[in-house]
């Protein structure tokens, strides 16, 4: 038997490996999918810490609007395909009784069907990937068949791109403390050791974040009020 899906599913997860930035990753994912599964529109929404979420990208227009309405309301089919870590049909929005609320305004925008599948690895909830029709009972066993095999590769796909985001800010962090430190140490004659030390307590000291202590440092040559040069003081001392 041949599965003409097979291609296109292949070539998407290959495309969607590519990508180094989350971002990146879920707009090629959404330009695509909705083809392959057989949605009018598809669209994201993302964890961002305890019960918020965020919009991602999505197709615009109703889905747009649908992703939304989980932000605002804080229920529906992203909500619980996200706690539940499994994927949620509602192939008949006007005869189901879940997420009442979100249900009624998702209706208002025209959607019909809705099909959510969770974003996740073994460690992390990522969020979830939403396919949306007007039309009722337009997911049967073979696209939702597709479409969690998108979001298994999407899954894997995030959690790389958003580790590679990690080590890049890390990365970054790292050089811009580096240069923060090199400045101190040509103006007050410090060792990288005590030159670092400035940097620590005026963080603590200031409740400021290391590495705004050190971009500041770093873009303006000074930190705030020139409080740097008590610190380099006492550090050197």
């Amino acid at each position: 038997m041949e599965f003409p899906e097979a291609d296109l599913i292949a070539n998407l997860a290959h495309e969607l490996h590519e990508q180094a930035t989350v971002e990146d990753t879920l707009e090629v994912l959404i330009e695509s999918a909705p083809a392959v599964v057989g949605s009018a529109g598809a669209g994201t929404v993302l964890t961002r810490g305890g019960r918020k979420w965020d919009t991602g990208p999505s197709t615009g227009g109703l889905a747009a609007k649908a992703d939304l309405l989980h932000t605002e309301l804080g229920d529906g089919p992203a909500i619980s395909a996200m706690e539940s870590r499994r994927s949620v049909l509602a192939n008949h929005l006007a005869t189901d009784g879940r997420w009442p609320e979100w249900n009624g305004a998702a209706r208002e925008l025209g959607v019909a069907s809705v099909l959510a599948l969770p974003l996740w690895t073994s460690s992390a909830s990522m969020g979830a990937m939403l396919f949306y029709d007007t039309e009722p009972d337009t997911f049967d066993d073979a696209s939702i068949g597709i479409a969690e095999i998108l979001g298994r590769h999407a899954s894997i796909a995030v959690a790389s791109a958003r580790q590679e985001e990690s080590l890049t800010r890390a990365i970054d962090a790292r050089k811009l403390v580096g240069q923060a430190q090199g400045i101190l140490m040509e103006r007050y004659s410090l060792d990288d050791r005590r030159a670092f030390d400035v940097l620590r307590r005026y963080s603590q000291t200031t409740n400021t974040k290391l590495n705004e202590v050190a971009r500041i440092l770093v873009s303006t040559r000074r930190l705030p009020d020139d409080s740097e040069r008590g610190a380099a003081g006492t550090s050197s001392s």
